[in-house]
């Protein structure tokens, strides 16, 4: 199945944003239903492996270059899924996922992005964040859990960080799962009538939806202010989660591609070490 180039249907325009006015249900460059999209995505699984194996490979050679997969999103939007759906179809030793919970109090005492820069993905490698640095303008927004003026420096520290990650070699794919409120709801009532996803509610969970009009705000704000050309925002529709899992993977397979990584070339002589494994004596 050939598809459009999905980066262009996804990628935040810059200035001003309005989270309002881009659907959370549609399914960007993408007419079919649920089972081809699936299908989609299965065939985009090994142009990704091969891809990824190949940027793990030039590794060898001293390349520095390395993929950083930002996934922001409100509670339920599929952070997850897209970790098992989309990069679950690339080599698992060829990812580093980090998942960012509340900062410890030896975080606490560095700046914020102290320990964002300790989990950075190693060259040849392709590093997830399941939230990021982000939250420190979102959560910390919201909740005024720091200064105005702290939260406003952070803009540009972001950026200032971007662009030096990007100088040296790591391509920043930054990526919002868009999730409405009503399709959350749903999420959550379907893992309170599930006894197998209980352990994935948080009543918290249910706090944080009273603060949703100021969530959408501070999301607003930092996609405006962080909207940068060398590590632009994609707003992914999620309420279908097929579509979220295909609209990612399609995202970072043209990203891949676009870094074009090869094969290293063998430093040694290919058909002297043919000859002498077609002539060896047989072990005993």
């Amino acid at each position: 199945m050939s598809l459009p180039p999905v980066e262009p249907l996804v990628r935040l325009p810059p200035g001003p944003v309005d989270l309002s006015s881009i659907p959370t249900d549609s399914t960007p460059g993408f007419e079919g239903d649920k089972e081809e999209g699936e299908a989609a995505l299965a065939e985009i699984g090994p142009q990704l492996a091969d891809v990824q194996e190949r940027l793990f490979a030039e590794r060898t050679t001293g390349s520095t270059r390395s993929l950083l997969l930002v996934l922001q999103g409100m509670d339920t939007s599929g952070k997850g899924g897209v970790l098992r759906y989309t990069v679950g179809l690339v080599d698992p030793q060829g990812v580093q996922i980090k998942a960012f919970k509340a900062p410890t109090k030896t975080e606490l005492r560095h700046d914020f992005l102290w320990r964002i820069k300790r989990a950075l993905p190693e060259p040849g490698h392709i590093g997830v964040f399941d939230r990021s640095h982000y939250e420190d303008v979102l959560i910390a927004r919201v909740h005024q859990l720091a200064p105005a003026a702290e939260i406003e420096r952070r803009y540009g520290a972001i950026n200032d960080f971007e662009a030096e990650l990007v100088a040296s070699g790591t391509v920043v794919l930054k990526c919002m799962l868009h999730i409405s409120a009503d399709e959350q709801k749903e999420r959550l009532l379907a893992r309170l009538d599930d006894p197998g996803k209980h352990w994935k509610f948080n009543p918290g969970d249910v706090d944080e939806r009273a603060h949703w009009a100021a969530y959408q705000r501070a999301y607003e704000i930092a996609l405006e202010r962080t909207n940068t050309e060398i590590a632009p925002w994609h707003v992914v529709p999620s309420d279908r989660k097929w579509s979220r899992n295909l609209t990612v993977a399609r995202l970072l397979n043209e990203r891949l591609q676009q870094m074009a990584p090869v094969w290293p070339t063998a430093d040694f002589d290919v058909e002297e070490q043919r000859a002498r494994l077609i002539d060896e004596v047989p072990p005993t």
